[in-house]
C-alpha cells in the first residue's frame, strides 16, 4: 500500500510518492495524520525549488540538548550550512554520534558544553544516537529550502498562497518507508484550500540502554 495518501473533497490518493492536486487562492492548510487518523506532530514539509538567500554564517546556532537521557527536541529542522550546539544538561556523560550520510560525526564522552558546535553542510536526514545510552534517538532534518515547516501537535502545516504553484516534499521520522525517502506533492493554484495527508508509520522497536556500566565516578 502507499505509505502516504492524499484525500480531498474531489480526489483520492494517486500513487506512492508523487501526487498532484488543485488548490484554492487562499492559504493552504495541510493536515497530516497516520494511517489510523491520529495527527502526526513533527512531519516536515519542504517547499522545493525555493532559493535559499540566507548566508550560512548569518544563521543562528541551533540547540539540540540532552535532558533525562533524551534528545531535546526529538526533531530539529536546520538549514543547509547551519550550526548546531549539543549541550549535555544531564548529570551523566553522553557520547553523541551519527552514521548518517548527510553528516557522520561524533562528540566523544562529555558532560556540560562541547568545545564547539557542529556544522551541517549537506542537506538530508541525520539520525542521532548516544554510544552510552542506546535508548536515545534524535533527528536533524537539514533543509535546502528556507521554506521548511514542521507540523504542530494537531498535524497542521500552513503554506502561503503566494508560494503557489509549488512542489513540496513530505517526511516523518516514523514513516514506514526508508528514512531518507521523501514523498513529493505538486500543488497548483486552483480548487480546494485544505488537504488531508496520510503518512503510514511504524511504531519504533524498544531500544536497550547500557545503564550504569559506563558511568563515571561522579555520574548519578
Amino acid at each position: 500500500m502507499a505509505w502516504l495518501g492524499i484525500v480531498t473533497k474531489y480526489m483520492a490518493a494517486l500513487g506512492l510518492l508523487l501526487f498532484s492536486c488543485f488548490i484554492s487562492a487562499a492559504d493552504i492548510t495541510l493536515k497530516v495524520t497516520d494511517q489510523h487518523g491520529q495527527p502526526l506532530v513533527n512531519s516536515v514539509v519542504e517547499l522545493l525549488g525555493q532559493n535559499n538567500q540566507a548566508v550560512a554564517g548569518d544563521l543562528p546556532v541551533l540547540i539540540m540538548d540532552q535532558i533525562d537521557k533524551h534528545f531535546s527536541p526529538t526533531l530539529l529542522v536546520a538549514q543547509q550550512g547551519q550550526q548546531v550546539n549539543f549541550p549535555n544538561s544531564d548529570n551523566i556523560r553522553h557520547h553523541v554520534y551519527s552514521f548518517s550520510k548527510a553528516k557522520p560525526f561524533q562528540l566523544k564522552l562529555y558532560s556540560g558544553q562541547p568545545e564547539q558546535p557542529v556544522e551541517f553542510e549537506n542537506d538530508g536526514i541525520v539520525v542521532l544516537g548516544c554510544n552510552i545510552h542506546d535508548s536515545m534517538v534524535g533527528y536533524i532534518y537539514i533543509a535546502s529550502s528556507p521554506y521548511t515547516y514542521q507540523s504542530d501537535a494537531n498535524g497542521i502545516v500552513r503554506i502561503e498562497q503566494s508560494r503557489l504553484p509549488v512542489k513540496i516534499s513530505l517526511w516523518h521520522p516514523l514513516q514506514s518507508q526508508p528514512l531518507e525517502e521523501k514523498a513529493l506533492l505538486s500543488i497548483t493554484e486552483n480548487a480546494v484550500s485544505s488537504l488531508a495527508i496520510v503518512i503510514k508509520t511504524d511504531t519504533p522497536a524498544p531500544r536497550n540502554t547500557f545503564g550504569n556500566k559506563f558511568k563515571a565516578e561522579n555520574d548519578q
